[in-house]
């Protein structure tokens, strides 16, 4: 069985977020992201707008804490759909995430982060033996990176995503993800 969303493509989707932060003043999109994940027989691939905060909390030695909204589409696709192993299940998910980063102050070079947001899938997540009995979910991640001059941002996280036991079953599912993202 196959469950079909129809939904733009990624790189429609992925050129007007880029379009509209090109065009925004800088208190607007401050970067855009393209991410690619795996995990449970499931792969992902989204696209994200970020917004950086003002605030720095913690500055010593040139490093400080600092933060992001992270506005996510993604787009899932499982490979054993109630665990039949020939049935798919594709979900859309929307998400916003508020995102802590240890940096450099001049923002360049390596960092660590960690956020936990909310999420929207389109349908409940039933695959490879692992359910999430509601489309509301909770997407908590930790990650590193690397930001070069170039404004280029290259990332690895590992996410995790539950309703956080609002409603059984909660197996909760994980995802390696990679993450590239132009800083404008």
């Amino acid at each position: 069985m196959t469950r079909h969303l129809k939904t733009p493509p990624v790189k429609f989707l992925f050129a007007s977020i880029a379009f509209i932060g090109m065009q925004t003043n800088s208190h607007a999109i401050d970067s855009t992201s393209l991410e690619a994940a795996t995990g449970n027989k499931t792969q992902m691939v989204r696209i994200g707008a970020q917004w950086n905060w003002e605030d720095k909390w913690w500055q010593s030695n040139n490093m400080h804490i600092g933060g992001y909204w992270d506005l996510t589409l993604a787009q899932w696709r499982g490979t054993r759909y109630r665990n039949q192993p020939d049935a798919t299940q594709n979900i859309t998910d929307i998400g916003i995430t508020p995102v802590l980063r240890f940096q450099k102050d001049s923002k360049t070079g390596p960092y660590a982060e960690a956020g936990i947001g909310a999420h929207l899938l389109s349908h409940v997540y039933d695959n490879n033996n692992h359910t999430l009995s509601t489309a509301f979910q909770f997407g908590s991640h930790l990650g590193l990176g690397y930001v070069f001059s170039n404004k280029i941002d290259l990332g690895l996280k590992i996410q995790h995503f539950s309703n956080g036991g609002i409603k059984q079953p909660n197996s909760g599912v994980n995802f390696a993800v990679l993450s590239a993202k132009w800083i404008f």
